[in-house]
């Protein structure tokens, strides 16, 4: 792993994690087509340590809220967690390798731009994501176990599902990123666990510092960007990348 290798894949994910656009898919992609090998554990970790810093940073007010007279959401998130610690654990024993193909990724992409496609076409509501239920918590939740797979967007699949079952564009921003704080931390938990017991890092210290840092400050502008553009009803352009991109990537890896 060298710096401008690291520097990359912390502007990527940085970007990829809160736009909707897929982390994971862009990830995969930039991996196969440069020869990066950037499967290591200790980069996994800095990278997504990096954005759940962005989140914690720029949800800081509503986290502060949530520990406070909010506190109805946090049992809401737990549930809404559940779906994708169950079929996180399922896919990372038994499925792993067939998550880390480029030709997977360039097939969900254009799912993720169908779901984009859908927003402009979402009555308005104004529900506020203190209100939600049991059942919409297990149904966004599900839409976020559905985002391991590469090329599915977790903030586009959660965001869709929190504005079809009847949030505001902001509570279902708000919640789709609120849900991702327990789902990060876990993998970030579990990854750490796996250095700590083959008691070694594959990566400079002084290496995943930078990348950490650089994927906390990209998310913070992608994470302001994201809210800006759903407020104003232009978060379904984004289908214009991901449509157009997943047919590429499906046919280099095709031919």
């Amino acid at each position: 792993m060298t710096w401008l290798k690291m520097i990359l894949l912390s502007i990527i994910q940085g970007i990829s994690e809160f736009l909707p656009i897929s982390s994971s898919g862009h990830l995969v992609i930039v991996e196969s087509l440069l020869k990066i090998q950037a499967d290591q554990t200790d980069v996994n970790i800095v990278l997504h340590a990096g954005t759940l810093l962005s989140i914690l940073i720029f949800y800081h007010k509503t986290i502060f809220r949530l520990l406070s007279r909010d506190m109805r959401v946090i049992p809401l998130m737990i549930v809404g967690t559940l779906p994708v610690v169950v079929i996180g654990l399922a896919a990372k024993k038994y499925a792993e390798h067939y998550l880390e193909s480029p030709l997977l990724a360039g097939c969900m992409l254009p799912v993720t731009g169908l779901l984009l496609l859908l927003i402009p076409r979402i009555p308005h509501h104004d529900q506020s994501y203190t209100k939600i239920t049991y059942k919409q918590a297990i149904l966004i939740g599900l839409a976020q176990a559905i985002a391991i797979l590469p090329g599915i967007s977790r903030s586009g699949s959660t965001i869709v599902a929190g504005l079809l079952t009847g949030m505001s564009r902001q509570s279902a921003a708000t919640f789709s990123f609120l849900l991702a704080i327990p789902a990060i931390s876990g993998a970030t938990i579990l990854e750490t666990a796996e250095i700590i017991s083959s008691q070694h890092l594959s990566t400079p210290l002084s290496l995943l510092l930078i990348g950490a840092l650089i994927a906390a400050v990209v998310g913070l502008v992608s994470l302001w960007l994201l809210v800006r553009w759903l407020e104003k009803g232009k978060l379904h352009y984004f289908a214009y990348w991901c449509i157009p991109l997943g047919i590429v990537i499906v046919i280099m890896q095709l031919i």
